[in-house]
Formats: structure tokens, C-alpha cells, sequence
């Protein structure tokens, strides 16, 4: 893959809807992953005429070492748990349960201060795509798929722009389809792949769920 394979988040949005389109995915729902998610999902519930709302999933982190993921929790409890990580960090169940209880309250009031007064969405024998800007160990986007998972839908569809093959093959083992773009040889992180990969603000997140009210 060249480098800077996009030129922002929204332009990877409005060709991975294209993307979509194409491939005859007839979406419900879009589901973005605050915040670096919402550009994209914009883009994608746009083009797919759809509603957007969010997914929240917040990493638990080693001790001594918050970015090295052991698992992650969703808003509403769901968790996964990375356990080759768990075993090389040699973390105990009490760590894991009171930083899974601690991100869960996270996810939850992340997902509270989005949607304001708005009701989660029914998924219910629904089509959910599942958008993020990119992916790397994938332990976000896991446990966002238990939660969608717990509300029944009727299938899955995971639609990034970018991640190494290795994760995209272990998240295709476990939703209906995935749409990546791109899968570099030499991955190094999701960045690599943007010209403009800036922080995304909450306020700014926020504003592209209110583009399509």
C-alpha cells in the first residue's frame, strides 16, 4: 500500500460507503465507534441513506502499561477479553473485574453524553454496520460486536478502511462480512494510511450525529 492512502477521515468514509454500495450491502443501521469513528460513519450512513448512531467500548489496559489492551468493555457491560494478553501480563481476575467495571462506567457516560436524550437504537433482526477509522489489535471494535451481538441483530458487517490482515481474518471468523480497504504488508499503525489523522474532539464527534437529525 502507498502511504497516506486517504486524505482525512471523511474522504475514507465516502469511499468505504461507495465500497458498500457496490457490494450490494443493504444496511439498517450505521454504527460509528467514537470518536475517530463518527467522520467515517457519517460518510457511510450518507451514502447507504441510513440512520447513524454509535457503538462505545472503552480498552482495558495492563497494569503499568494502559496501552498494552487486555480486553475491553462495551456501555452496557459486554466484554472481551484478549487472553494470550492476559496470560503474558501475568494480570490477576480482581485487576481485570475492577478495570472492567471502571471502563464500563466510561463506555456508559461516553454513550450518555453522544446520545443526550436520544434511546438506544433497536437492532432487532436488523442489518448493523459496524464503522471505525481503522484498526490495529482490534480490542475496541471486539467488544462493541459482543454488545451488537446481545441485541440480535440479523447480521454484522464490519466496514474500516484499514488493518493488518491478520486482525481483519480473526474479525471475519466472527461477523456475517468485513469490508476493509486496505491491508497493508508492513502495518504499523492506523495513522500510516491518512494525510490528516488529527485528534477528533468529542464536540466535533458529536456534530456529525447531529448532521443527520
Amino acid at each position: 500500500m502507498a502511504p497516506n492512502r486517504f486524505t482525512d477521515r471523511e474522504q475514507a468514509g465516502a469511499e468505504l460507503g461507495d465500497r458498500l454500495r457496490e457490494q450490494g450491502i443493504d444496511a439498517d443501521i450505521v454504527l460509528a465507534i467514537p470518536r475517530g469513528g463518527l467522520p467515517l460513519g457519517r460518510a457511510v450512513a450518507d451514502t447507504l441513506d441510513v440512520p447513524l448512531d454509535i457503538a462505545v467500548a472503552s480498552k482495558i489496559g495492563a497494569p503499568n502499561n494502559p496501552e498494552y489492551a487486555i480486553g475491553a468493555v462495551a456501555s452496557d457491560g459486554s466484554v472481551w477479553r484478549n487472553e494470550e494478553a492476559f496470560r503474558n501480563s501475568a494480570v490477576d481476575e480482581a485487576y481485570f473485574q475492577q478495570q472492567r467495571e471502571t471502563e464500563q462506567a466510561n463506555a456508559r457516560e461516553k454513550a450518555r453524553r453522544y446520545r443526550g436524550d436520544q434511546s438506544e437504537p433497536d437492532l432487532t433482526d436488523k442489518t448493523v454496520v459496524l464503522v471505525d477509522d481503522g484498526v490495529a489489535t482490534g480490542s475496541t471494535i471486539r467488544a462493541c460486536l459482543e454488545q451488537i451481538r446481545n441485541a440480535d441483530p440479523d447480521r454484522i458487517v464490519v466496514a474500516l478502511p484499514v488493518g493488518p490482515s491478520d486482525t481483519i481474518a480473526d474479525l471475519e471468523a466472527t461477523v456475517d462480512e468485513v469490508v476493509c480497504l486496505e491491508t497493508p504488508a508492513r502495518f504499523r499503525a492506523v495513522g500510516q494510511a491518512y494525510d490528516r489523522f488529527e485528534q477528533v474532539s468529542d464536540e466535533r464527534a458529536m456534530s456529525y450525529l447531529d448532521a443527520g437529525s
